[in-house]
């Protein structure tokens, strides 16, 4: 093999032994347990939400009739696409409440951790079936959640701050120090490349209009009395303000995949994100959606980072891996 052939094939070989690393090296499992208790909650609060009125979103005769719901999801795609919910096929009102409180029960101990392996499972399903039977109320919260919880099946997400833990401590006598997993890595790296994904097309999507391109895109947003929360209509009289920010959205969303993955860059664009996402939810009202995104971003968070908050004095501080 000549000189060029041996670089090509060490160049390959670097290739690969980088993909390795990404998604097999083995992490601690404190990342992808946050995300499992921010989440839990999120489901737990989104969930209880629909117990105020539980039978006009979900009842079979409700606002969205469960054959009208039925109907709407096989007329898309010319009739192939598959959508399916067990709360379409419920008709007592007394059965729905009882497999209401069950769901939330789920919720409740994915949040704690209790039979995580198993609750995530069932969260994850209760989350589609729930989304697919409130057509025509869904928004990107619902579809961020059930993303979360797609990815939580994969990883030991109760192999920390978790009853899960506590008994396994209890049994083994002893401070529990949970293996490296490179099933959390895999989960967390779904997680990060999914949230790379959502960024980057909202901004692409965002090009589509004009208004993103004429910089009076934020003023339209603060403008409009259906999502305004708190009156910024003062700011009518920076325009040039107005610009900045509606440009700056357009640019992070756009460079979030490429910058977040740099060690320099990333805290910027985590404080950019968490500034973004608590103005919308502060200014425009959707603060379901802004919180759901933060849970999304923890995954960026190292794990070295969120165990240095539990073992504050040092003594004890397991190995946590690569990752981040």
């Amino acid at each position: 093999m000549n000189a060029a052939g041996k670089a090509i094939h060490l160049w390959f070989d670097e290739v690969i032994a980088a993909w390795d690393r990404f998604w097999f090296t083995a992490i601690d499992p404190a990342t992808l347990a946050v995300i499992r208790i921010c989440t839990g909650m999120m489901l737990l609060y989104t969930h209880l939400i629909w117990s105020l009125d539980l039978t006009a979103f979900f009842g079979h005769e409700g606002w969205m009739p469960a054959e009208l719901v039925t109907q709407t999801w096989e007329s898309q795609g010319g009739g192939s696409h598959y959508f399916w919910s067990h709360l379409v096929h419920i008709q007592s009102p007394g059965v729905l409440w009882l497999l209401h409180i069950s769901a939330l029960l789920v919720f409740f101990a994915m949040t704690i951790g209790l039979y995580s392996r198993c609750t995530t499972v069932v969260a994850f399903l209760l989350t589609v079936s729930y989304m697919h039977r409130a057509t025509g109320a869904l928004f990107g919260l619902d579809q961020i959640n059930v993303m979360l919880t797609l990815y939580l099946m994969i990883g030991p997400s109760g192999a920390r701050f978790s009853i899960d833990a506590w008994r396994k401590s209890r049994e083994e006598q002893g401070a529990l120090i949970p293996n490296l997993s490179v099933a959390a890595n895999v989960a967390i790296r779904l997680i990060q490349v999914h949230m790379c994904v959502i960024y980057f097309f909202a901004g692409a999507r965002k090009m589509l209009g004009s208004s993103w391109w004429d910089g009076s895109a934020m003023w339209l947003s603060i403008a409009n009395y259906e999502y305004q929360s708190v009156d910024l209509t003062w700011l009518a009289d920076w325009p040039l303000l107005l610009a900045f920010f509606t440009h700056l959205a357009v640019l992070f969303e756009l460079f979030y995949c490429a910058l977040v993955w740099n060690r320099l860059t990333r805290p910027v664009v985590l404080l950019v994100a968490v500034a973004m996402h608590l103005g919308i939810a502060t200014c425009l009202g959707m603060a379901t959606f802004g919180m759901a995104m933060l849970i999304g971003n923890l995954a960026f968070i190292p794990p070295a980072l969120i165990l240095a908050l539990q073992f504050r004095s040092g003594r004890n501080k397991p190995a946590v891996g690569g990752g981040g």
